[in-house]
This record gives C-alpha cells, sequence and structure tokens, in this order.
C-alpha cells in the first residue's frame, strides 16, 4: 500500500520498473474513481435527477412543439450515453491497470483539463446564459467532479510519468 501512495505522487523518484509500473497504474485508479464517480451520476440520473432534467428539457422546449415530443427521447439517449461512456472508461482503465502505457494517460490528462476548464467557464458564465433554475447542475455535483478532477490530474501525470519510466526501463533491459 505504501507503495501505491508513494507512486501517486508525480514528484516522486521512480529508480526501479515496478515502482514505473506502480506508478503507471496510478492513471488506472485514476480511472476507476471516475468510473465511480459516473456510477453516481448515472444513479443519480436514474432517480431525482431523471425530473431535473426533464424538467430542464420541458423549460427548454416550451417555445417549441416540435421539441417538447423530444424530451423524454433526449432524456434517454442522455441516460444511455452516461452509461455507455463509463463502460468505455472501465474498459481503459482495466487496460490501463493491466498493459500499462502512456497513450490512455495522456488521453484522460486531456479529457481532465478539458473538464476542469469547462466546469470553470461554465460557472464564470452562469449569469450570463439565460438557464432555467430547472437545468442548474446540483452543488454536490459541481464541486464533488472539480475535487475528482484535481485528483485525477494529478494521478495521470503520475501515471504518464510511470509509462515513460517504463518504457526507458524497457529500452534500457533490451541492450
Amino acid at each position: 500500500m505504501t507503495d501505491m501512495v508513494r507512486a501517486i505522487n508525480p514528484t516522486a523518484a521512480i529508480s526501479n520498473a515496478e515502482e514505473a509500473k506502480a506508478a503507471a497504474r496510478a492513471s488506472a485508479i485514476a480511472i476507476f474513481l471516475g468510473v465511480v464517480w459516473g456510477i453516481i451520476g448515472v444513479a443519480w440520473l436514474m432517480g431525482p435527477g431523471a425530473a431535473v432534467m426533464e424538467a430542464a428539457m420541458a423549460e427548454a422546449a416550451a417555445g417549441s412543439p416540435e421539441a417538447a415530443g423530444m424530451t423524454d427521447m433526449m432524456a434517454g439517449a442522455a441516460l444511455g450515453f452516461a452509461g455507455v461512456m463509463v463502460v468505455i472508461q472501465l474498459i481503459l482503465g482495466l487496460v490501463q491497470w493491466f498493459k500499462p502505457n502512456i497513450v490512455i494517460p495522456i488521453l484522460f490528462t486531456v479529457f481532465v483539463v478539458y473538464g476542469l476548464g469547462s466546469t470553470a467557464l461554465g460557472m464564470a458564465m452562469a449569469d450570463q446564459m439565460e438557464l432555467g433554475a430547472a437545468a442548474a447542475t446540483p452543488a454536490w455535483q459541481t464541486w464533488g467532479g472539480i475535487a475528482l478532477m484535481v485528483v485525477q490530474l494529478i494521478m495521470h501525470i503520475a501515471g504518464i510519468r510511470g509509462a515513460s519510466a517504463m518504457r526507458k526501463f524497457r529500452d534500457a533491459q533490451a541492450y
């Protein structure tokens, strides 16, 4: 356990292949944290979030009778898309755990930075957008997501360092 905690530290020195593999797996742990958060989000969408999402869509479609008929379909599509994304994340997390590489941590670092940026921009522009009260994301989901993304960013950076060190150790062993 101490080795894994040390491996998650993106500034820790990596001195052998095992430490490099543990650091690369930090990215998989970050992905699994995202899977858990995604499952919580999907469960919320299936429960109280469904009513919130339907109210927001009905409010947005109030001026357009054509759009009003599509709200149920869109709510189902949003829930299905969220579920599919959680499954894809789980698969990529398993790949990173069993066969650590540098591509997945880099990809998820980009996603996390994008998520942080879009969340911050959305919060900064919330007063300027004409969204109804029904469209507001719950505060626990917003702030929990931000905190999780910061932790994930740190872990993905450690994963990039670990995967890079793994490649160096593998190349040194080949010669």
